[in-house]
């Protein structure tokens, strides 16, 4: 083996002088860290910590609790050491021009400054995103600046074009720009989110065409692309009111998750004209927003000596109101609006909109069969088909569904939940035109359950042959379920069947119930006489017959 060369130091030599080099490095780190904290405990806030804390954070400048120390230095000395910050702060991003708190720290310095110079702010945000146009810290700051200097939004606007149209893989430019149209354009009436003037969307679907023709793989148009589809929010509505003499009970369900209580939504009850003061509590008694509220009747409002008894309920916030009639000897009383798939799910869709979303399909279509498997492509020609006509696109939508699960299969979980909400929304849409209290959902393929809040009045839910794992909570939303069947899927676990007021049968044959204790909900169910376990697992063991009927005394039969 050759000898090294004299005066050329080996590998191993080499590696040991950056070892002391890295270890003399980070003594002085250490000590001027120590320094800083032993200052800042003694109360010593003078311009030695800014020195300190610009070694330091020159190096690092994630180091969070030494930004705070330099605010509290400058607090405390002339804000003419402001702008010296602001040079120190520029050298910091451009060691790392992602660092949360340099930006962040930059915020505040310029909130505090008497006259900031923000065209000079947007400059050096318009220079950051020349070198990233993807920096989202960048933007989140220049979000800050445009309104610290009241920058018009079409202004901005016309910053993010430059970007997109530089390069239309950029999904902060395509974000910022959902942010500012509907400042440029609010619309009254259309909901928190509101929507676009059709002229604005139609534009803005023109561009994000062009632009994921241009590079069908990347993500950033299609996501913005799916935001213009779901611009528009139901108006705020009273669905459905629905009163029950049995249970002494009146519930209503909204267009929207609300929070009533004080401070939050106020709602109003009237009966016989008369203001009544009651108690509001979600189905599943959990304070949280919940589509479904309800509230105990005194008897006195239940009389059944007179003729009829007419209930108002009056959302203030929403200024929307329902009223229904309970007439005598009559047991329930409701009143429901018959509502669309657009007034559902859906924003309703102009003539000109539709002509354009047709076309967009095609196009679609078209793009598919160059790009057969970009999931985008195809997750967008769903979402197309869903936004014209749900139901005349229901059969074709499944087998787009089915080859986008076959592209995609590390997503295949979230597209069947996804399949699963289509395929319920338009089932509802099919009992809404049928004027039905009975749905069947069985041989759907269904993995999860949603819009629940829509079957307030369903007596009959047949939910066999799925892949359901567990009933929800917002199962309790259906006060009128009188006969829930579920044979055949893998349910676990029966947490969401609790609060069923007139539940009376429960049919749970071939499911995945594997101990008595999961059984416990069903206390909370006073009419249940019926449930039938045959083909769960819980029934194997020895006992379990006897086992269940002390659990649940009131069940007159029990199937195992």
């Amino acid at each position: 083996m050759p000898l090294p060369l004299s005066g050329v130091k080996t590998s191993e030599e080499q590696a040991e002088a950056k070892r002391l080099e890295r270890e003399q490095k980070l003594k002085l780190y250490q000590a001027a860290t120590q320094t800083v904290f032993q200052k800042r405990q003694a109360g010593e806030l003078d311009e030695s910590v800014l020195e300190l804390t610009s070694q330091i954070l020159g190096a690092n400048p994630d180091f969070a609790t030494l930004w705070n120390c330099r605010r509290e230095v400058l607090q405390q000395l002339e804000m003419a050491l402001a702008l010296a910050e602001l040079g120190f702060l520029e050298s910091c991003l451009r060691v790392n021009p992602k660092s949360y708190g340099t930006w962040h720290h930059r915020c505040w310095l310029l909130s505090r400054l008497p006259e900031p110079n923000w065209a000079r702010e947007l400059e050096l945000c318009a220079r950051f995103l020349e070198v990233d146009e993807r920096n989202f810290h960048c933007w989140d700051y220049r979000r800050f600046v445009a309104a610290q200097a009241a920058v018009p939004p079409a202004e901005e606007l016309a910053f993010t074009d430059s970007l997109i149209t530089r390069n239309f893989s950029n999904y902060s430019s395509w974000h910022y720009r959902s942010c500012l149209l509907p400042q440029l354009h609010p619309q009254p009436d259309s909901g928190p989110q509101g929507r676009l003037p059709e002229d604005v969307l139609l534009k803005e679907l023109e561009l994000v065409q062009n632009a994921f023709f241009t590079d069908p793989n990347d993500q950033s148009a299609w996501f913005y692309h799916r935001w213009l589809l779901g611009r528009a929010d139901p108006q705020d509505a009273l669905r459905c009111l629905h009163v029950s003499r049995d249970e002494a009970c009146l519930t209503v369900s909204f267009s929207r998750p609300l929070l009533v209580g004080s401070g939050m939504e106020t709602l109003l009850l009237m009966v016989d004209e008369s203001p009544l003061a009651v108690e509001w509590r979600t189905p599943e008694g959990r304070n949280r927003p919940s589509h479904i509220w309800l509230c105990d009747l005194p008897a006195t409002s239940l009389n059944d000596q007179l003729p009829q008894h007419t209930f108002r309920v009056i959302w203030t916030a929403g200024d929307a109101q329902k009223e229904c009639v309970l007439l005598k000897g009559r047991q329930e009383g409701w009143c429901r609006d018959s509502a669309t798939d657009e007034q559902l799910f859906r924003c309703e869709l102009s003539v000109e909109k539709s002509t354009v979303l047709q076309s967009e399909l095609e196009s679609c279509k078209e793009l598919q069969e160059l790009e057969p498997e970009n999931k985008w492509c195809l997750l967008t020609i769903i979402l197309l088909m869903r936004a014209l006509d749900p139901l005349q696109y229901e059969k074709e939508t499944l087998q787009y569904f089915q080859t986008l699960k076959a592209v995609d299969p590390m997503r295949a979980a979230y597209l069947d939940d996804l399949r699963s909400k289509f395929l319920l929304e338009n089932s509802v849409l099919k009992m809404e035109y049928a004027e039905v209290r009975v749905l069947h959902l069985g041989h759907k393929d269904l993995t999860v359950l949603c819009h629940l809040e829509q079957l307030l009045l369903v007596t009959h839910l047949d939910l066999s042959h799925n892949r359901l794992r567990a009933l929800p909570p917002a199962l309790a939303a259906l006060r009128c379920l009188e006969v829930l069947q579920a044979n055949d899927n893998a349910i676990e676990s029966l947490d969401g069947v609790t609060n069923l007021p007139r539940l009376q049968e429960l049919i749970l044959c071939n499911n995945r119930l594997q101990q008595p204790a999961v059984l416990q909900p069903l206390t909370s169910c006073p009419r249940l006489t019926l449930l039938n376990l045959q083909g769960n697992p819980l029934c194997q063991a020895e006992g379990s017959s006897e086992h269940l009927a002390e659990l649940l005394p009131s069940v007159s039969s029990i199937l195992t």
